[in-house]
């Protein structure tokens, strides 16, 4: 757990911890990335990630990051989120850092994410454009109606 000394919010990893019902209602009503993301596919998706809460000084979530990792190689940072009302106090870029501070501790030598408009918030944790996009592939079975596909719209 990691506790910020000036107004004592909390990141945890512990899973116990989280309020899925919030995190998908977060994420299905407000993430671009998740619109209309069905309950079974966001605890899915919890229950197989390393997970990370923002939590508001001994009260509530107020934030939530995962990490799908092998633990050893690689790890991709996704569904970050911060709630609005929280916004515009540094928790994101605070998120994004402890993420990839926590993720580099357990010495994963390559960390990804992808973003559509919070470049500026990552670039503050120390993520970069990739060195050689030219290498990275993909398949992509969603439908170019799907809300979260900002690539096709």
């Amino acid at each position: 757990m990691r506790i910020r000394r000036d107004d004592r919010y909390e990141i945890d990893t512990d899973r116990e911890r989280l309020n899925v019902p919030r995190v998908h209602e977060w994420l299905t009503n407000d993430a671009y990335w998740a619109l209309g993301r069905h309950p079974s596919v966001t605890e899915k998706a919890i229950a197989g990630s390393l997970c990370f809460g923002v939590y508001h000084p001994m009260t509530y979530q107020v934030g939530f990051a995962r990490a799908v990792t092998d633990g050893a190689t690689f790890a991709w940072l996704c569904d970050v989120y911060i709630a609005r009302a929280s916004r515009g106090l540094g928790l994101g870029t605070w998120l994004a850092r402890t993420a990839h501070d926590h993720l580099t501790e357990l010495g994963l030598p390559r960390i990804v994410l992808a973003t559509a408009d919070a470049h500026e918030i990552y670039a503050k944790a120390g993520f970069a454009p990739l060195l050689r996009p030219s290498r990275w592939m993909e398949v992509d079975r969603r439908r170019s109606s799907d809300p979260g596909d900002v690539d096709h719209k």
